[in-house]
């Protein structure tokens, strides 16, 4: 994987709850600056502070570019815990497209989990109501909003409570304790490059590139 005539970089973190998706030269919460990334790479799609799980840094713009611009539709695998045990209505409503204030989101994958998955334990742990039950869903997504797993398991009636992002593609979390980081293999980013230009189709002919937009990308 080359930028130009240096090689690019990228790497997979498993970002821990209560760490923010920047680095901060300033004092304040948690930030990515302590856990020994190298310098010079950037989030490709963000978690909030609550959020944990999978979160992919490069220094490669166009890589950046086609993990981030929603027309590529780069699969984001999440685990959420929530209240409640969802029925077949509740996962037929999340899988066909939940009305939110900002639009319809698009169709998406959505199951229940038979058990609770093998994650380290949350530090803190969430707050339970000892009257509630809960259950874990999975879900597969397509496109990022701001808080859009939350969001959309609040509007069919079950409330996150925990939310891990297991997988990016075909990249997940098997092997990375929460705040470890590894190297992508050159292999693995072509993946990545491979699956956004399937996702958007072939070029017309004679047709020039499209001006890039910029995009924070997913955050749920």
């Amino acid at each position: 994987m080359t930028r130009g005539s240096r090689p690019s970089r990228a790497v997979l973190f498993h970002k821990p709850y209560g760490v923010a998706s920047q680095f901060s030269p300033l004092p304040g919460p948690a930030d990515l600056s302590g856990f020994g990334i190298p310098k010079g790479l950037y989030a490709a799609g963000r978690l909030d502070a609550d959020s944990e799980g999978l979160l992919l840094l490069t220094d490669d713009g166009a890589l950046h570019h086609t993990l981030t611009d929603p027309r590529f539709g780069h699969p984001r695998t999440y685990w959420a815990q929530v209240e409640r045990l969802p029925g077949p209505e509740a996962l037929a409503s999340l899988a066909g497209g939940v009305r939110l204030k900002d639009g319809p989101t698009r169709p998406c994958r959505a199951a229940l989990l038979e058990a609770e998955p093998a994650l380290p334990p949350r530090d803190p742990p969430i707050r339970r109501r000892l009257t509630v039950p809960t259950a874990w869903i999975e879900l597969t997504l397509r496109e990022g909003r701001n808080r859009q797993v939350r969001r959309m398991t609040a509007a069919v009636g079950h409330p996150t409570l925990r939310l891990v992002r297991t997988a990016i593609g075909g990249l997940t979390l098997e092997g990375l304790a929460p705040g470890k980081w590894r190297w992508l293999t050159p292999g693995e980013v072509e993946a990545l490059r491979a699956a956004g230009r399937a996702a958007r189709g072939p070029r017309r002919r004679g047709s020039a590139p499209g001006r890039r937009r910029s995009s924070s990308g997913p955050r749920p």
